[in-house]
């Protein structure tokens, strides 16, 4: 789904003009990065965001084998929450061997 897509869903689910569902989809995207800075961000049933920190590390250059260091730098991990897991974890009948 593109971003495009999620303002018109947003559109049609709260009865708004896909520009102002585009600005409330801005707006939700701003605050969970801005708070990101400070904390872990929460929602409740969806998942967790949080930001982690990774140390410096010796990786390869693919294409020439050449040994390279990667600087420490910090990165987002999300963590699924249970209804979001459950969401797509729908059961699957079994196949019957015929």
């Amino acid at each position: 789904m593109s971003e495009a897509e999620l303002s018109a869903v947003i559109a049609s689910h709260c009865d708004l003009t896909k520009e102002k569902a585009h600005i409330v989809h801005q707006g939700i995207l701003d605050a969970i990065m801005g708070a990101l800075d400070k904390d872990t961000v929460t929602l409740v049933g969806f998942g967790t965001f949080e930001k982690r920190h990774r140390g410096a590390r010796t990786g390869k250059n693919p294409q020439t084998g050449e040994t390279v260091e990667i600087k420490a730098g910090n990165t987002v991990a999300f963590k699924p929450g249970k209804n979001l897991r459950d969401s797509v974890n729908v059961a699957v009948k079994p196949v019957r061997a015929a």
